[in-house]
C-alpha cells in the first residue's frame, strides 16, 4: 500500500520512518525542513535502533503528492482546520485516514467534512521528540493502538495492522472508543500537569503530593469512561499507567513543549470534548475541569506575551 504522512514531526516522522525503512513506499509532506531532508534524507535517532532514510519522497505542497491507500495525520488538532485543503489530492474512494492524534473527539469532526471518508483512530504510547531538521530522537516505548471508526474495506484495514507490525511497530487493534479513552488516561493528567507544575512526568510521580493528584486524575478519566459505557477499563489501569511512566525516561509531553515554545495548545481536544462527553451522561471531573480552566489561563497569558515579542 501507498502511504502519506501529514505532519512529519516526532510522531509522524518516527512512524513514517519505520514503514519507509520497512520498504513501505511512504509520501511525506514538510514544512519547514523540506529543503533539508530533500537534500539530506530523514534521520530517526532510536532506542530500538537508528536508521536513515537516505532518499524519502518528500513535498511541500500535497497537491504535488500521489492518491495514495493510507493517510497518517500526525498534526497537533490545533491545526485540523488545515485538512479540508491537505487531504483532498491525497485520496481515492476508498483511502483510508488514520489519525495519530490525541484527544476525544477528532474523527467525528472530521467525518463531517467528508462524510464518506474511511476514518481510523492511532494512539500512540511513545515518547519521542524532533530535536532538529531531518532528525527525530525516539527515547523510548512506540507502541500504537489503532481503532477503526468507520472504515468499510476489511482488506485496507487490516492490510495497516500488518504493515505497522511488519515495520517491527507493537501495533494492536482495540475498540475504537476504547482506544480513545485508554490513551486520556495518560494524556488528560500529564499533559497538563508538567505544564502548570512547570516539571517533567518523573518529577511530578516523584512527589507523593502530585502523583496521589495523578492518580485521582486518572481515575476521573476511567470513571467517565465507563459511564459512557467503555469495555476494558478499570482501576488497575491506572496503575499500569503509572508504573510505564516511572519506568521511562523522564518527558516533557507535547503540551508542554507547546507551552514552552508559546504555541496554542490542545486544550479542546485534550480536555473540553472529554469533560463535555462525560457531563453528558451525569459524570463530572472536578480535578481535571479545574486544571482545564488553570490551562486556558495560562494559554491566554502564554500567547499575549508571544504576541508581545
Amino acid at each position: 500500500m501507498k502511504y502519506a504522512v501529514i505532519g512529519t514531526g516526532a510522531v509522524g516522522g518516527f512512524y513514517g520512518g519505520k514503514l519507509a525503512n520497512a520498504g513501505k513506499e511512504v509520501h511525506f509532506l514538510m514544512h519547514s525542513d523540506y529543503e533539508y531532508v530533500k537534500k539530506n534524507g530523514l534521520q530517526i535517532d532510536s532506542c530500538d535502533g537508528s536508521f536513515h532514510i537516505d532518499n524519502p519522497h518528500v513535498y511541500n505542497d500535497t497537491n504535488e503528492m500521489p492518491q495514495v491507500d493510507v493517510v497518517i495525520v500526525a498534526l497537533k488538532t490545533t491545526r485540523n482546520h488545515l485538512l479540508s485543503q491537505l487531504l483532498p489530492p491525497l485520496l481515492h474512494k476508498e483511502t483510508l485516514v488514520l489519525l495519530i492524534q490525541n484527544g476525544i473527539g477528532p474523527e467525528p469532526k472530521l467525518q463531517k467534512l467528508f462524510p464518506n471518508l474511511y476514518l481510523a483512530a492511532g494512539l500512540a504510547f511513545i515518547c519521542s521528540a524532533k530535536t532538529e531538521p531531518g532528525r527525530v530522537n525516539h527515547q523510548c516505548y512506540g507502541s500504537i493502538n489503532i481503532g477503526n471508526y468507520s472504515c468499510k474495506n476489511e482488506a485496507i484495514f487490516g492490510q495497516l495492522i500488518t504493515d505497522f507490525t511488519e515495520a517491527g511497530i507493537q501495533t494492536a487493534q482495540i475498540e475504537y472508543e476504547e482506544a480513545r479513552w485508554k490513551k486520556a488516561v495518560w494524556n488528560m493528567p500529564f499533559n497538563g500537569m508538567t505544564v502548570v507544575m512547570n516539571a517533567q512526568t518523573n518529577q511530578l510521580l516523584s512527589n507523593p503530593s502530585t502523583m496521589q493528584l495523578i492518580r485521582r486524575q486518572m481515575l476521573e478519566v476511567i470513571g467517565a469512561a465507563q459511564a459512557l459505557g467503555v469495555k476494558n477499563i478499570d482501576e488497575s489501569f491506572a496503575d499500569k499507567m503509572i508504573q510505564n511512566t516511572l519506568d521511562m525516561t523522564p518527558y516533557s509531553p507535547s503540551m508542554k513543549l507547546d507551552y514552552d515554545f508559546h504555541r496554542p495548545m490542545e486544550i479542546e481536544y485534550l480536555y473540553s470534548n472529554a469533560i463535555a462527553e462525560a457531563h453528558k451522561v451525569g459524570f463530572t471531573m472536578p480535578c481535571l475541569e479545574m486544571l482545564e480552566a488553570q490551562l486556558k489561563f495560562l494559554q491566554e497569558k502564554n500567547l499575549q506575551k508571544a504576541n508581545s515579542l
